[in-house]
């Protein structure tokens, strides 16, 4: 993970004689116009609320803080907006004395190790911001479920292409300069990423939804590749299920990638994904010999048919529909379709 870059401080503005509004003359010193009551350096003062802003985005508080005070210099101290100002510096002084108590009792419980264990919280490197603990006891929870059902080695590879999954959709959201959490696991049931929108256009939404089936399919991909080399039964079946639970993303329902993808779809398009994946569904079947719960037979290109035919029907459809994200949609149906053909498996066990 790249490093943060903080927003460098606005340059101090050039002496201001004349009001920006009225054109007033002012002598050195006016932070308020007399005439029309203007600000003198409300822009210099917008950007200084900007920076200070994007600063507590980042949890730089005490640099928040200080970029707070120099805005207080180029406001008369009996304005509305200066109290606000000072307000909000107060519940920032609040929050790193909560801090720095909450610190110092971690201090004393931790007794001699407590300078280590600050050292490692200090470090800003993208190795030790993937111990967090959220997401060190999630995946750790997740791997050992799946240990107790498989053992091991199916657990590690198991855990390994769902991380990958999910940092699909985290590389995607950090490449759009929108802020994402380090994904969450929940053992039994999955993991997700949590990221702020913040007003993405239909087809971002849908490239972030995508990018997760996407890095999905090259795990799953590497792992038939290792099989390939060492035949070890374990990796074909690592391949075959990553292939199954991707392309089991992509059914358009409830909270899945599938869902959020479809958004930027058109009924047409929506349609022609409903027919390609009941054809591959029948497909499946006659390799079966028409048994439609033959040993061939993949029902998850069925769940997909059903969901994109439901929403076909929703009154969600855009204005402009993007083709690239049908031709994506489609090419990872395509692709994760024809490795769970090359991965037939009889068992997990």
């Amino acid at each position: 993970m790249p490093a943060t870059v903080l927003p460098p401080e606005p340059a101090p503005p050039n002496v201001i004689h004349n009001c920006p509004n009225c054109s007033h003359w002012l002598p050195d010193g006016t932070l308020v116009c007399p005439d029309c009551h203007t600000l003198t350096y409300g822009q210099y003062l917008s950007e200084l609320a900007s920076s200070a802003q994007q600063l507590e985005l980042e949890k730089q508080w005490p640099q928040a803080r200080d970029r707070w005070r120099s805005a207080l210099q180029w406001l008369p101290a009996d304005t509305q907006q200066a109290a606000s100002i000072q307000r909000h510096i107060a519940q920032i002084d609040g929050r790193l004395k909560a801090e720095e108590d909450q610190k110092a009792r971690w201090t004393k419980r931790l007794g001699p190790f407590a300078p280590i264990v600050l050292f490692l919280l200090k470090i800003k490197s993208g190795l030790f911001l993937l111990f967090k603990l959220k997401f060190l006891f999630g995946i750790l929870g997740f791997f050992g479920l799946y240990w107790a059902i498989f053992g091991w080695k199916f657990a590690l590879g198991f855990t390994a292409c769902i991380f990958i999954h999910e940092m699909g959709h985290f590389v995607a959201v950090k490449r759009r300069g929108l802020k994402a959490d380090l994904p969450i696991f929940f053992p039994g049931l999955g993991a997700y990423v949590r990221w702020y929108s913040m007003g993405v256009s239909r087809e971002d939404l849908a490239a972030i939804a995508l990018a997760g089936p996407l890095f999905g399919l090259a795990a799953a991909l590497i792992c038939f590749g290792i099989f390939w080399k060492t035949h070890a039964e374990i990796w074909l079946v690592l391949a075959n299920v990553g292939a199954w639970i991707n392309l089991f993303n992509l059914v358009p329902v409830f909270g899945l990638d599938g869902a959020q993808a479809t958004y930027a779809l058109s009924r047409t398009q929506r349609a022609l994904i409903t027919a390609t994946c009941a054809l591959f569904f029948g497909l499946t079947v006659n390799a079966s010999g028409g048994d439609p719960f033959g040993p061939h037979t993949q029902w998850v290109f069925l769940f997909v048919a059903a969901g994109m035919g439901w929403r076909c029907f929703t009154n969600d459809t855009p204005e402009k529909p993007d083709t690239n994200t049908f031709i994506y949609f489609l090419a990872l149906i395509l692709a994760l379709g024809f490795l769970l053909f090359l991965t037939p498996v009889r068992n997990l066990h």
